[in-house]
């Protein structure tokens, strides 16, 4: 029973932070590239828009998910059958804290601070982007990075066990 729950919650855990990897990809490699084409009042609306509509329970599920489930596979992996994944996993986990660190600590305060900022001007829409694009790209290649070394890690911890 514990070689079962060990593989299913490997296996969940991976998928979940695969789907992660695969958003902030996204946001790297094509919507932000594709908002940055556009002018201050598309960019600033479009960012809007998306950062309420991206607070919905699928993200949620996937997003904390990932968290819990590769901390539970690392709990069920202590066990002596599971502990040639055990590192894998512990890596995994620690570069997803990352992630969420810096979800947390600079992605999230900086769409806070773009939802609040004034927009009723030209002035404003540039001024609120200016603070916005360069810092939250940065750091949005950051996290996609950790994360895709999560998933990498737990991809390796699937082959190991």
């Amino acid at each position: 029973m514990l070689h079962l729950a060990q593989a299913a919650t490997l296996v969940a855990a991976t998928l979940m932070t695969g789907l992660m990897a695969g958003l902030f990809y996204a946001y790297s490699c094509s919507v932000m590239p594709g908002l940055g084409r556009t002018d201050d009042r598309s960019f600033v609306g479009a960012m809007r828009a998306i950062n309420v509509a991206i607070l919905n329970g699928w993200f949620a599920l996937i997003f904390g998910g990932a968290l819990l489930l590769t901390a539970t596979t690392a709990a069920l992996h202590l066990a002596d059958a599971g502990r040639g994944a055990l590192p894998w996993i512990l890596a995994a986990l620690v570069l997803y804290l990352v992630t969420l660190g810096i979800t947390m600590r600079v992605n999230v305060p900086l769409n806070d601070q773009l939802q609040a900022a004034p927009s009723e001007t030209a002035d404003g829409l540039r001024l609120a982007r200016a603070s916005f694009e360069d810092v939250w790209n940065r750091w949005n290649l950051v996290r996609t990075v950790t994360n895709t070394a999560a998933f990498t890690a737990l991809t390796v911890a699937l082959y190991v066990r």
